[in-house]
């Protein structure tokens, strides 16, 4: 019942604050990934793309080799929003209650009480996910799709602002079990943080000389804030040329010759709602064709599927993508500029 109630009081919270608006949130951005890049160096593109992720309400696949700097990533803005944090590493072994936990008999008491399980924070780092069998990896899909669990035919409704990142390990495939199409699309971006250049390393080994800097991380944003940004985010102007412009990128997709699977209308909204949050963080009211273009890549790709013929050719889905939108006349906005 308490936890119940904390829900309630913090979806009050989010209507009652929902005036928040663009220069809020530019600010609010700002201050995280300030905060964020204490601990995480030279990663000002990943942080804003995991930012716009954030305020669309979206979770985040993270696809890159050990050591980057995955896992410091979620640390790192749960601590500076102050989020509940849990972190589940996937094993074949794994079993759906181990993530949304289960109905425990209580002696005591003589009944059956329900033990919540990782999922139940606001922040969930679901580690190598790719690792853990098909039937715990849809233990997830409820709850990034809808921010509930349901256990036992009871359903659960998760803390917000809820966030799932999940990562996975592109090298190594010996025993994985690769996520399904569903579950791809249920993840609003797909991205890598890639190794840091030299300078950029030289300044991490600086900053781990007395210590872990993620230890003294403060949190500079509340959560309040947070869940009026994902509201302030939607006010976002969209001008029916660049709605155009958006949707032809996605229908392309579906009719394009090397891909036997194009974006789902699941993609349209994804990108539309990333448009605006990109535009709120630049400090615009209104998106523009170049707020598309930045989110277009990290939203589609993990999306679409190749035909094999076109992966003998060595193409990729970020390719593709690119070819697609360079042949799209960019729509010309009256009066924003």
């Amino acid at each position: 019942m308490e936890r119940r109630a904390q829900v309630l009081v913090l979806q009050w919270i989010a209507t009652r604050r929902g005036n928040c608006n663009v220069t809020d949130v530019t600010g609010i951005a700002r201050k995280l990934i300030g905060n964020v890049e204490k601990v995480i160096v030279g990663k000002r593109q990943q942080l804003i793309l995991a930012l716009v992720s954030w305020f669309c309400e979206g979770h985040l696949l993270l696809e890159d080799v050990p050591g980057v700097a995955k896992t410091m990533l979620a640390r790192a803005l749960a601590r500076s929003v102050g989020c509940s944090f849990k972190r589940i590493q996937c094993t074949p072994d794994l079993l759906p209650t181990d993530v949304t936990g289960a109905s425990v008999f209580n002696q005591k008491t003589v009944e059956f009480e329900f033990r919540p399980g990782p999922i139940f924070a606001q922040i969930l780092l679901a580690d190598e996910i790719n690792r853990t069998t098909p039937r715990t990896q849809a233990a997830l899909l409820e709850a990034m799709a809808e921010g509930r669990v349901t256990v036992d035919g009871v359903t659960h409704t998760l803390p917000p602002p809820f966030l799932v990142i999940a990562t996975q390990n592109p090298v190594d495939h010996e025993g994985t079990f690769p996520l399904p199409e569903a579950q791809l699309d249920r993840f609003l971006m797909r991205f890598s943080l890639g190794y840091p250049s030299l300078e950029e390393e030289l300044k991490m080994l600086d900053m781990l000389r007395q210590g872990h800097p993620l230890d003294q991380l403060q949190p500079v944003v509340t959560v309040e804030e947070l869940l009026a940004c994902q509201q302030a985010v939607r006010q976002v102007h969209v001008d029916d040329k660049v709605r155009q412009y958006l949707i032809q990128i996605i229908h392309d997709t579906r009719t394009n010759e090397d891909l036997s699977l194009g974006a789902s209308p699941r993609a349209s909204l994804a990108l539309f709602r990333s448009a605006q949050a990109m535009a709120a963080l630049r400090g615009r009211q209104y998106v523009q064709p170049d707020d598309v273009k930045r989110v277009v890549g990290p939203v589609l790709t993990h999306r679409l599927i190749l035909r094999p013929e076109s992966r003998l050719r060595k193409l990729t889905a970020e390719h593709i993508v690119q070819e697609i939108v360079a042949e799209i006349a960019v729509p010309t906005l009256a009066g924003t500029g």
